[in-house]
């Protein structure tokens, strides 16, 4: 049996923001975007990896979603504390500078971590923790 990873999700409040991060920020491609119900996803990905995308959402991608617990999911992405993804990269530095360069919101400038990579951490525009890591030569 072979499972492989093909589609992880980003919850985003302001998908033309979140596009000028990932698209024109990180240079990931466009793949879909698609409107239903008053929602829209959007698919991005690299174009080094074909089979593997990330999914652009609403905070709760569930038409049948209470407005209760749209507002719970809508707050705790405005505080930063749903889960976002980690890149990897084959220089760092030169990463978080571009990043930087471009604006984007620095939480972690590049350090090496005991666990084997060198790596940095910015904000998204929604708020979620996007993390660069590079393994450490040995």
């Amino acid at each position: 049996m072979d499972i492989k990873l093909s589609q992880c999700f980003i919850a985003v409040d302001d998908h033309d923001k979140a596009l000028a991060f990932y698209r024109d920020v990180l240079g990931l491609e466009v793949r879909n975007d698609v409107a239903f119900e008053g929602m829209r996803w959007v698919t991005v990905g690299s174009p080094t990896q074909p089979g593997v995308e990330i999914v652009l959402e609403p905070p709760l991608a569930d038409p049948n979603a209470s407005p209760a617990d749209r507002q719970a999911m809508a707050e705790l992405l405005a505080k930063g504390l749903l889960r976002g993804v980690i890149f990897s990269t084959d220089d760092c530095d030169a990463t978080f500078e571009r990043i930087r360069t471009a604006g984007g919101e620095v939480l972690q400038e590049p350090i090496d971590q005991p666990y084997g990579v060198r790596d940095c951490a910015f904000r998204d525009p929604a708020g979620n923790m996007i993390r660069f890591n590079q393994p450490r030569k040995r």
